[in-house]
């Protein structure tokens, strides 16, 4: 990508993004400018909907797919899962390199959860992995560590308190909907934390960092998001129900949907 189209790319996002924030819910329009529609795919109810993978690794960019939206902040190449390790490294007593088989061997734990994005809309997914405490056996923290910063394969970074990685409905995820968890939506590895908005799970992870202070994420020091990213009270546009609906802070669950079962 060019110099000028980048900055273009930001711009835009950050325009779009802001716009959110202030409104509590992304016009159509502006879903449109950041994001291009994809032909394929189905809606809900059902699996989410995913392309067909082509012989080469696909360039990864926002897509309004039915069902699930795909957010990335910038364009990057899909990670190849035969070459990728997931570094653990910062105040551990035992750093790690863990390859993706390392990571499936780990206790697998399921959930069926909703990822709510700050644009307002959200969509559900079952989701497959493992809880932090099967990986603070591998690593043994310092006492001091008391965050964990997550670097990303397209340069992204969050921080989130070891505190609250350790709530029972927060999972590092690489399965989604009975099949490995797909590029489009974060593969080999990505973090769901249902009670936050969506920039707090951070996808196609690479690093984890134990720390003693936090690192403010990408969009908190970029846009004007908290660091928190708790979810607020007020619109929710569910794609794979439809319509719109209030909800409440935290944790979104609708008892007519698959978050029920």
């Amino acid at each position: 990508m060019s110099a000028v189209s980048r900055r273009q790319f930001i711009r835009l996002a950050l325009g779009g993004l802001a716009l959110s924030a202030l409104s509590g819910c992304a016009p159509e329009e502006i879903l449109r400018a950041t994001a291009t529609p994809s032909p394929r795919g189905t809606p809900w109810p059902g699996s989410t909907p995913v392309p067909t993978p082509g012989p080469t690794r696909e360039i990864l960019r926002n897509q309004n797919i039915p069902g699930f939206y795909v957010r990335y902040y910038k364009p990057f190449a899909a990670v190849d899962p035969a070459r990728w390790t997931l570094a653990v490294e910062g105040l551990v007593k035992k750093p790690q390199k863990l390859t993706l088989p390392d990571v499936q061997s780990l206790p697998l734990v399921s959930q069926v959860s909703r990822m709510k994005c700050v644009e307002c809309w959200s969509a559900a997914a079952k989701w497959e992995g493992f809880r932090l405490p099967s990986l603070l056996q591998l690593v043994e923290p310092q006492p001091e560590a008391k965050w964990v910063h997550f670097y990303c394969a397209d340069d992204y970074f969050e921080s989130l308190p070891i505190e609250e990685l350790l709530l029972e409905r927060v999972l590092f995820v690489h399965r989604m909907d009975d099949g490995p968890l797909h590029d489009l939506y974060g593969a080999p590895l990505r973090l769901i934390v249902p009670h936050k908005y969506g920039y707090k799970g951070p996808k196609a992870i690479t690093r984890l960092v134990f720390a003693t202070e936090e690192l403010p994420g990408f969009w908190p020091t970029t846009g004007p998001y908290t660091t928190d990213g708790d979810i607020e009270p007020g619109t929710d546009r569910p794609l794979d129900l439809g319509g719109s609906r209030r909800i409440g802070g935290g944790e979104i669950r609708y008892p007519d949907d698959m978050e029920s079962k």
